[in-house]
């Protein structure tokens, strides 16, 4: 692996895991303080607006994405960038031209593995679609709507765990301790509340943090990472299938998981499925052998 970059040189773990919490703390401050706002706003009521947001839904992603995209970017450049003067080398922040063809291969990668995960439960677990109202026109305009709400809260959780906290962690601790305590441990962590979560469900989203994280080891950086969360996300949720068990209403057909539920992820999705596990491996693997020229 590399030697750490230059900026994050001479960081302890000690200080890793100091300015790790801070950053957590003042992204997860600012956030809530957004929300707070953007309950009084649109309900006028502080408690009844945080009730009505944080009901799981398209408007609690979009609310929650946005709001942690603004607070963690804000704790981002103060940390980051003002205080311990990473540069955006440093945070992987890819110029245009390599991260658009980053962003570009990342949903591929992404999209893939999410549609290889829904076939094999099609195939092994007799998982199906059956017809439902509405037609082709109101199929595209849903997905653009579901895809433009999936999008900040999928930025929003790369900036949160696979930028900052992970370049840290590794300058002290190396980057094969990072993927697996930051990339994939808190990040599973942070959806181990999603509504119908099993054991294998948590596992399964760990094996993606690490996935993701090697994606932003990968040429692109941040923009590669986000670009294959956004295409799985993105893929199950077009195909109408829970996305970390969070369902969405997809007119033109419905998708059923067929049974066991170990097998095809049930109704948290995919990703609670060995079909996901199988599909998340094959993409990590993947990734890991195009990102590593970029990490010896």
């Amino acid at each position: 692996m590399t030697s750490p970059a230059s900026g994050s040189a001479g960081i302890t773990p000690r200080k890793a895991i100091g300015w790790t919490i801070a950053f957590m703390l003042l992204g997860l401050s600012v956030s809530s303080s957004v929300m707070v706002l953007v309950a009084l706003a649109r309900y006028g009521s502080v408690v009844d607006g945080l009730h009505r947001i944080s009901t799981p839904g398209p408007e609690q992603i979009l609310v929650a994405g946005i709001s942690q995209l603004l607070g963690f970017s804000f704790a981002t450049w103060l940390i980051g960038f003002r205080v311990l003067r990473l540069d955006r080398a440093d945070l992987r922040l890819a110029p245009p031209r390599i991260g658009l063809k980053g962003l570009a291969i990342g949903l591929t990668v992404g999209a893939a593995a999410a549609g290889v995960a829904l076939l094999g439960s099609v195939l092994l677990a007799r998982s199906h679609w059956t017809p439902d109202t509405g037609g082709v026109s109101d199929y595209i305009i849903q997905v653009v709507k579901t895809v433009a709400v999936l999008a900040p809260a999928a930025l929003s959780e790369e900036i949160m765990v696979r930028c900052l906290p992970l370049v840290l962690v590794a300058a002290a601790l190396g980057r094969g301790a990072a993927l697996l305590l930051i990339a994939g441990l808190v990040f599973a962590l942070f959806h181990s509340l999603n509504p119908g979560v099993t054991p294998l469900g948590i596992g399964n989203i760990a094996l993606a943090g690490i996935f993701l994280g090697l994606a932003f080891y990968a040429p692109g950086g941040l923009w590669t990472a986000f670009g294959a969360h956004l295409g799985w996300n993105s893929t199950l949720a077009a195909l109408d299938a829970p996305v970390s068990g969070l369902p969405f209403a997809i007119p033109l057909f419905d998708y059923s998981a067929g049974e066991p539920a170990w097998l095809s992820g049930g109704r948290f999705g995919p990703e609670g499925g060995l079909m996901g596990t199988l599909a998340i491996t094959a993409a990590l693997l993947w990734t890991w052998r195009w990102a590593r020229k970029e990490m010896l």
